[in-house]
C-alpha cells in the first residue's frame, strides 16, 4: 500500500504537470517534474518506495527511451509487491511507447504480460483496451 501523504503529493503533482503542459508552461512543467523525480529518488529502496510514483514519473518523461527505463523500474517494484493493477498498467504503457518507437515485438510481449496481470483486476474497460491493442498488433 502506498503511503497516503506520498500518494497525495504524486496525485497533486500529476495534476500540476497536466495543467502546465496544457498551458504550454515548460518552466512550470520542469519544476513539477523535478519535484516528482525528487520524491521518487528520496523514497527509493525505503519502505515508502512504490511503483505508483515511478509509473507517474515515467508517464511524464518526454524522452521515450528514458521513460521505458523508468517504467522498467516501476515494473520491478510492482513485481516485488505483486500488484496486478500496476503490473498491467505499466506493461500497457510500455507497450504504447514501444509501438511509438516501432518495436512491435516488444510491445506484443508487454501487452501479453499486461493481459495476464489484468486477469486479476476489476477494470473491465482496461482489459478490453489491452485485448484490442494486442489483437491489432497480432493482426499485422
Amino acid at each position: 500500500m502506498i503511503n497516503t501523504k506520498i500518494y497525495k503529493a504524486i496525485y497533486t503533482l500529476a495534476e500540476e504537470l497536466l495543467e502546465a503542459d496544457r498551458k504550454g508552461n515548460q518552466a512550470a512543467f520542469d519544476a513539477f517534474y523535478a519535484e516528482l523525480k525528487a520524491i521518487c529518488i528520496d523514497n527509493e529502496n525505503t519502505d515508502k518506495d512504490h511503483p505508483e510514483q515511478w509509473e507517474t514519473l515515467a508517464d511524464f518523461t518526454a524522452d521515450l527511451e528514458e521513460a521505458l527505463v523508468i517504467y522498467d523500474k516501476a515494473l520491478a517494484k510492482a513485481t516485488a509487491i505483486n500488484s496486478k493493477d500496476h503490473l498491467s498498467s505499466i506493461a500497457f504503457s510500455m507497450a504504447v511507447l514501444q509501438i511509438e518507437m516501432d518495436d512491435t515485438e516488444a510491445a506484443i510481449k508487454n501487452l501479453q504480460s499486461a493481459k495476464i496481470s489484468a486477469n486479476k483486476i476489476e477494470d473491465k474497460e482496461f482489459k478490453v483496451e489491452i485485448d484490442e491493442l494486442l489483437s491489432k498488433l497480432l493482426a499485422k
